[in-house]
């Protein structure tokens, strides 16, 4: 392990999360919300941590998978330890554990919150909680690598350790030049959906607010109530569909601004995507009639919103689906799991993995009837790699494992099985809402101290996509 180098790479992503507090500063400032002097003292903290670690210069500058996997892992957990300052010196969150466990939150764009008032908290601080989900929904390290020059050698594979999906291709031979084209995607869909928010009547800084939960797919925001607080069908459209465009792979945006209209289009997890989400939406819409007055318009406006809501893992609510027919709960769950597209920003195991469980499940009844028949897994016309296989088999092994032991940890607070399950699914798969006391209205504030720590990691777990965490146990990582 490559430490002088892993401690340098941490302190210039440290800098970069102080650096991004200077706009809840500015809000607060503009506002006059009184909470000016807390962001500015957690800014300063975070950037001068982040300084010491830079100082140290790496003897070689060799990043191999290992230092990136640390890095990843490292810096998630810092830049969320060090961004929950704010929430703890001014006094609205008075333990360290909400405070680490709200931020987690944020970063990882899960949207599970410890708030019992949302409302009470001054405009500067919603704005960072919100601002969270924004800087950390196409990822921390990749804004570092769009914005910082020169961040190491073989940067790649801190792109990898962060990136969502399988795999990770490069769209631009330059790893820089490849963030920095994710990033104007993403900023350029960004400012659509809040213009469109203005235009549904929206002010400027709900508009933002609500686009920074939408774009990182997290879910937190201004009101108790989310979204139904403005009890608009423009809005609920409007916020509904942006979140299932912030779900789709950002490489396929790519491949349209360039005419590469056969590629974009004819990607398979892209059809799968939409099959998905249309299909679960026009069911639930289907089942909750007799609870909308049997107008099935107005039940596929809130069967759409809660579907794209929960399969690219935002959060944001509409109507409290735990009061829905148990099938369109179970239905929610499964979207759960499901989650949205690699390469995008939000969470689950990932529609391609789907595909790819399949079709390996498929090859494997084929190879039993026909034990000597030749059979390979294609993926839009090409044949899928052993490696990538064998990868999404571990990975699904490895999820299904970190979810039935956070279980019984969490079970330890004696609540209901649902409240319990649909937590740590909600959690692993960056949700934020499931069911129960974890519902749409409800919130994690009577979980313990010992389940807050293990929910925080199950978010990191799942927005790391679970193996640079894990690595960290590993001790054959930190051999020379």
């Amino acid at each position: 392990m490559n430490k002088r180098l892993t401690f340098h790479l941490i302190g210039n992503v440290l800098r970069m999360a102080g650096a991004l507090m200077a706009l809840p500063v500015l809000v607060s400032l503009i506002e006059r919300s009184g909470d000016t002097i807390p962001l500015l003292l957690s800014m300063l903290i975070a950037m001068a941590a982040g300084t010491l670690l830079a100082l140290i210069q790496p003897r070689r500058d060799t990043l191999r998978p290992r230092e990136g996997f640390a890095v990843v892992a490292f810096s998630w957990i810092l830049v969320s330890f060090f961004g929950g300052l704010p929430f703890y010196f001014s006094g609205y969150v008075p333990s360290l554990v909400d405070c680490f466990f709200e931020t987690v939150s944020g970063f990882t764009t899960t949207g599970a919150t410890i708030l019992t008032d949302v409302e009470a908290l001054p405009k500067g601080l919603l704005f960072w909680r919100s601002f969270t989900h924004w800087a950390g929904g196409m990822g921390v390290l990749v804004l570092s690598l769009a914005l910082i020059p020169k961040m190491g050698a073989r940067s790649i594979h801190l792109m990898r350790a962060e990136s969502p999906g399988p795999s990770t291709d490069k769209l631009v031979p330059r790893v820089a030049n490849n963030a920095k084209i994710l990033y104007g995607i993403y900023v350029g869909l960004s400012a659509l959906m809040v213009v469109a928010l203005l235009l549904c009547g929206l002010n400027l800084y709900d508009s933002v607010v609500h686009m920074f939960g939408a774009a990182g797919t997290g879910g937190f925001g201004t009101y108790a109530d989310s979204i139904a607080h403005f009890d608009s069908a423009a809005v609920d459209v409007v916020v509904g569909v942006f979140m299932a465009l912030f779900g789709v792979n950002f490489s396929l945006y790519y491949f349209l601004l360039k005419r590469n209209w056969k590629t974009a289009l004819g990607n398979s997890e892209l059809r799968w995507y939409w099959c998905i989400l249309l299909g679960a939406s026009a069911i639930v819409a289907v089942n909750i009639l007799p609870l909308y007055g049997r107008n099935f318009f107005t039940a596929l406006r809130y069967s759409f919103f809660q579907c794209s809501s929960i399969m690219t893992t935002t959060g944001y609510a509409t109507a409290d689906f735990d009061k829905w027919p148990q099938l369109s709960r179970s239905l929610l769950v499964v979207l759960m799991f499901i989650g949205a597209s690699a390469g995008s920003t939000g969470g689950g195991i990932k529609v391609i993995r789907l595909q790819l469980l399949l079709k390996s499940m498929v090859r494997d009844i084929r190879r039993t009837v026909h034990p000597k028949s030749v059979n390979t897994v294609k993926l839009d016309g090409h044949t899928v790699d052993e490696s990538i296989l064998s990868g999404v088999g571990g990975f699904f092994f490895a999820y299904i494992l970190v979810l039935l032991a956070s279980l019984l940890v969490v079970s330890l607070d004696g609540f209901t099985f649902e409240t319990n399950f649909t937590a740590v699914v909600a959690t692993l798969s960056n949700i934020g809402p499931g069911l129960g006391m974890v519902g749409p209205v409800g919130n994690y504030a009577a979980f313990s101290d010992v389940s807050k720590i293990v929910l925080s990691m199950c978010m990191l777990i799942g927005r790391l996509e679970i193996f640079p965490i894990l690595m960290l146990f590993a001790p054959s990582a930190w051999k020379h």
